[in-house]
Formats: C-alpha cells, sequence, structure tokens
C-alpha cells in the first residue's frame, strides 16, 4: 500500500484530483448567488406588479373617469419593473457562467 502512494503517476493523479476539487469549490458560490438573484428578481417583480396592479384597481374604483389614465400608467410602470427583473436575471445568469 505504501508503494502506491510512493508512485509519482498516482501522485500526479491525486494533485489532479486535489486541483479540480478546489476549483469547483470555489466556483460553487457563483452559480448559488446567480440562483439568488434570479429568484429575488422575479419574486420582487412580482411583488412590485402585484401591488401596482392593486393600486390601480382602488383608483379606478375611486374615480372611474380617470381609469384611461390610470390604466396607461399602470401599465408603463409594470414595463418597467419587470426590465427591471429581466436584467437582473440576465446579470445573474452570465455571473452563473464564469
Amino acid at each position: 500500500m505504501l508503494a502506491f502512494f510512493q508512485d509519482p503517476a498516482a501522485q500526479e493523479a491525486a494533485r489532479k484530483a486535489h486541483e479540480i476539487a478546489v476549483q469547483a469549490a470555489q466556483n460553487s458560490g457563483w452559480g448559488l448567488g446567480a440562483g439568488l438573484a434570479a429568484g429575488l428578481a422575479a419574486l420582487g417583480a412580482g411583488f412590485g406588479i402585484g401591488r401596482i396592479g392593486g393600486q390601480a384597481g382602488e383608483g379606478i374604483a375611486r374615480q372611474p373617469e380617470a381609469a384611461d389614465a390610470i390604466k396607461g400608467n399602470a401599465l408603463l410602470l409594470s414595463a418597467f419593473i419587470e426590465g427591471v427583473a429581466l436584467f437582473a436575471a440576465v446579470i445573474g445568469l452570465i455571473l452563473a457562467g464564469k
């Protein structure tokens, strides 16, 4: 058994295996962070768009004559929030590829 550990080929294989394990351990945080970033971006966008929809419905109920203006503003704000969420998800996925 001792002769196996003294074999240069076995030592080289062990060294390469160690390097691969260290590299995998160092890069595992990027994937976790990327998934967390994309998930939080989607969660935040969902809450934001839900709040916009709720407030727009409430505003239309209080002032029906302003319904067109409220709907237009709500749609524009929802598009902005969705754009920011998409940008955050793309940045997270780019970081996952590092």
